[in-house]
């Protein structure tokens, strides 16, 4: 019987105060994350916000106990989805690579390697693509395999999202019902779905799907749910004074308080695992801006985790992929034909060569503006709060 390697891509996460540091500067350092023009900037740019941020990060993380349990959700949900497959007669094995920190991608590679796998099934833990996790994730694992001959020459399928997969749109129905069931009004409960917001820019100038898959997802898990309840779907954890996806999830939060609403059911709808941006953001932060704009009833609906409805639907995705045809990684990476992602080719900032000489230099002075600002501790950044 072939032996099939399930590769989990994820997150990661820091699992102890001191991690905090190391894991930002990984998460920046990705030019997937955050764009530049010149690529020699991106690690002294990694290192200056992974300075900046750890004290407020570390805060965060003692407030949910030190650390993120993301590593270890994660490889409980590897186990059971293993588990299950065996049950089904798949002869599989669930490998987990996190892309900012342990185990590193690297690390799945060489076990897969060392255990002779003959096929691999490459499955996101993003339900909606994006070209900042499973795109970044994808590149990655290609450029692993682009430098090992053994690796290459195994047949390989990539899952390139699954937002509209039934099996998961039962598990999240059920989980958000039980929520409404429990509120004193449940036909008058507001269901929020929170997603990680992306910035503004990836969707309008690079084409990322993320938008139209979040909110195609959001109307299908209605659909699903099939009760008349008033819904809304905002965008959290926006960093820097770029524009993000919106509405942003503070904001909607205090237009609903002020429109009356009382009892909320909040969705973290782009999250299958708990982690930082469920147990402090939504639980802690969002909460309080909730309760001061009026909501009596705060309930936010949990993560998938290792909910048996959630995990079979994670077991149907390998099955059906592995009936399927081979799909590479740049093929599942793949975005239209017009975009053109910084460091695969020369970024395109103008219209002709003098701009990009032009659009270079002003991106110097920018960057020299902020080192400016930083150690002087004054300037515009300082008055809008941004460090």
């Amino acid at each position: 019987m072939s032996r099939v390697g399930i590769v989990l891509l994820n997150l990661g996460g820091p699992e102890r105060i001191q991690d905090v540091g190391p894991f930002l500067y990984n998460l920046f350092a990705d030019p997937e994350i955050i764009r530049l023009p010149i690529p020699q900037l991106q690690k002294p740019l990694a290192w200056l916000i992974s300075t900046l941020r750890s004290r407020k990060s570390q805060e965060a993380y003692r407030s949910i106990g030190g650390g993120s349990p993301l590593r270890r959700i994660t490889d409980q949900q590897a186990r059971e989805l293993q588990s299950l497959l065996r049950q089904r007669e798949v002869n599989a094995t669930t490998y987990v690579a996190m892309r900012y920190w342990h185990p590193f991608t690297e690390s799945a590679v060489a076990d897969i390697k060392a255990d002779e796998i003959d096929q691999v099934v490459v499955l996101p833990l993003y339900p909606h693509f994006s070209i900042s996790t499973s795109g970044s994730s994808f590149r990655e694992l290609q450029r692993l395999r682009q430098g090992d001959p053994n690796f290459a020459k195994l047949p390989l399928r990539a899952i390139r999202s699954w937002h509209d997969h039934p099996g998961y749109l039962r598990a999240m129905a059920q989980l958000i019902a039980n929520e409404i069931d429990a509120c004193v009004d449940p036909a008058k409960a507001h269901v929020f779905f929170s997603a990680h917001g992306v910035p503004k820019s990836y969707v309008e100038e690079v084409g990322d799907p993320y938008q139209k898959e979040i909110e195609s997802c959001a109307d299908l898990i209605m659909e699903q749910l099939g009760r008349g309840n008033p819904w809304t779907l905002a965008y959290q954890s926006r960093v820097g004074p770029v524009e993000w996806l919106q509405p942003y999830t503070e904001e909607a939060l205090e237009e609903l308080g002020a429109k009356g609403v009382k009892e909320l059911v909040v969705v973290p709808i782009s999250f299958v695992s708990e982690h930082i941006e469920t147990l402090e953001e939504i639980d802690i932060e969002y909460r309080e801006i909730a309760t001061e704009a009026g909501v009596s009833n705060f309930r936010r609906v949990p993560a998938l985790d290792t909910d048996p409805t959630f995990i079979a639907s994670l077991a149907d995705l390998v099955q059906e992929s592995l009936a399927g045809p081979e799909v590479d990684l740049d093929q599942a990476a793949a975005l239209p034909a017009r975009t053109k992602l910084y460091p695969q080719e020369k970024w395109e900032w103008g219209w002709n060569n003098s701009s990009e000489v032009w659009n270079g230099r002003l991106a110097m002075l920018g960057f020299s503006a902020f080192l400016l600002e930083l150690i002087s501790g004054q300037g515009p950044l300082h008055a809008l709060g941004l460090l």
